[in-house]
C-alpha cells in the first residue's frame, strides 16, 4: 500500500498544493516553519481522518479562509482507492472514499495504516499515562474496529457519568440508581477493552524489544508491561469500591481510561535511568513496534512519517534506524529534515527509488 498523489487546498499554510509520491522514500527539505510538517499531518489525517496532535479541525483551515480540502489517492493492494476529506468552519466533516460519503469516521479508521514518529514523542515516556494509552489505543483501533466502536462507546459513556458526578455539589444527594445504570452500560465495554489490551501488549513488548536492540546495538535490555486496575478486580466490583471517591472528587477513578504501560531499562523505571539518547532510540523502538504489528495484522506495510527525527539522533543510531528502515517488509516512508546535505547522505544509501522534495513558504517544489 502506498499514496501516490495527495493535495492540500486552504489547509494550514499551503493555499493549493498537489504532491506526486514516490513509491518508497520521500524527503521533504526545507528551513524550519516552511510547512514540512503540514505535509506530514496531511498524510495521517487522510489516513486516519483526524490530526495526529489532535488539532480541531478549525485550527487546520489556512488564515482568513472558512475551509479546508485533503485529497489522497492511494494503492492498496492492486487497487486505487480515492480519499476526499472536507471540512467547513461550523459544520460538519466530510470523508468520502471513492466518491461514496462514509456514514461513520470508524468506517475509514484502520483502512490505510499509518504510524508517526515526532520530536514531541518523547512524552510517552517522560509524561503522564495519557500518551500511552493513546498510543495503545490508536494501534488496536487500526487494527480491530469491534475495539475502537467499544473504545468510542465507552468514552461517550464515561463522559456522561462524569458529568452526573459534577452535577450534584452535595454528593450524598446524587442518585446510586443513575451510578448503578452507567456502570452496567460500561461494565462489557471495560471488559472487552481490557482483554484486547492484554492481549495486544505481550507482541508488542516482544516487537519493542527487538527494534530497540537494533537501533542501540543491544547495549541495553528494554520492556514494557501493562498495568492496569482490572488484573486483580473485576470492573463492576471495583466500581462500587470506588463510589464513594468517586462522588467526593467528581470524576470517575477507576476503569481502563486509567490503564498504563510501564517502561523499563535492565529492570529499572526507563525514565529514571535512561540518557537523552537511549530515550529518543526508546520511543522510536516504540513507533517501529508498532508499525511491525500494525503490518502483521494487516498483511501489508503502514505508511511511516518521520518528522525532523535525524536532528534528534547520534550518527550511530540514525545508521541503525536507516538500515532497518530500508530492508524489506517495510514500506512507504516520508520523512522532513532541514539539512539538505544530510539529506543527500541519506539518499546515497538508497539503492532503490526515492524523491526529495524542497519546501519553502507553503510551496512544494522538487
Amino acid at each position: 500500500m502506498y499514496l501516490t498523489r495527495f493535495r492540500l487546498l486552504q489547509f494550514k499554510n499551503y493555499a493549493d498544493q498537489h504532491v506526486t509520491c514516490d513509491a518508497r522514500l520521500n524527503c521533504y527539505v526545507g528551513p524550519n516553519g516552511a510547512g514540512k510538517t503540514n505535509l506530514l499531518e496531511a498524510i495521517y489525517y487522510l489516513c486516519l481522518g483526524k490530526s495526529y496532535w489532535n488539532h480541531p479541525d478549525t485550527y487546520l483551515i489556512r488564515h482568513e479562509d472558512d475551509f479546508f480540502r485533503l485529497e489522497g489517492d492511494f494503492l492498496r493492494e492492486a487497487h486505487r482507492e480515492r480519499i476526499v476529506i472536507k471540512y467547513r468552519s461550523r459544520q460538519r466533516k466530510e470523508i468520502e472514499r471513492n466518491g461514496t460519503p462514509y456514514q461513520k469516521l470508524s468506517e475509514h479508521v484502520g483502512r490505510f495504516p499509518v504510524v508517526i514518529v515526532t520530536p514531541d514523542d518523547t512524552a510517552l515516556v517522560s509524561e503522564g499515562s495519557e500518551d500511552r494509552r493513546r498510543l495503545l489505543d490508536n494501534t488496536l483501533s487500526q487494527t480491530d474496529g469491534d475495539y475502537l466502536r467499544d473504545l468510542m462507546q465507552y468514552n461517550r459513556l464515561l463522559r456522561q457519568r462524569n458529568a452526573l458526578l459534577k452535577s450534584y455539589d452535595d454528593p450524598r444527594r446524587l442518585p446510586e440508581d443513575m451510578l448503578t445504570v452507567y456502570d452496567g452500560q460500561m461494565e462489557p465495554l471495560a471488559t472487552r477493552i481490557h482483554e484486547q489490551r492484554q492481549a495486544f501488549v505481550g507482541q508488542f513488548t516482544e516487537r519493542l524489544e527487538a527494534a530497540y536492540a537494533e537501533i542501540a546495538a543491544e547495549r541495553e535490555a528494554v520492556s514494557c508491561s501493562y498495568k492496569s486496575q482490572l488484573h486483580d478486580t473485576a470492573f463492576a466490583e471495583s466500581m462500587r469500591a470506588r463510589r464513594a471517591k468517586d462522588k467526593a472528587l467528581q470524576r470517575t477513578t477507576g476503569g481502563p481510561h486509567r490503564d498504563d504501560l510501564v517502561f523499563t531499562m535492565n529492570g529499572f523505571p526507563l525514565k529514571r535511568v535512561a540518557s537523552q539518547g537511549q530515550l529518543k532510540s526508546f520511543v522510536l523502538a516504540l513507533k517501529l513496534a508498532q508499525y511491525q504489528v500494525l503490518r502483521d495484522r494487516h498483511g501489508l506495510a503502514p505508511i511511516l512519517l518521520l518528522d525532523d527525527i535525524f536532528d534528534k539522533l547520534d550518527g550511530t543510531r540514525v545508521a541503525a534506524l536507516l538500515q532497518l528502515l530500508l530492508r524489506p517488509g517495510y514500506g512507504q516512508i516520508f520523512l522532513t529534515d532541514t539539512d539538505p546535505r544530510r539529506i543527500e547522505e541519506l539518499v546515497a544509501q538508497v539503492a532503490g527509488s526515492y524523491a526529495v522534495f524542497a519546501v519553502r513558504d507553503g510551496v512544494v517544489s522538487t
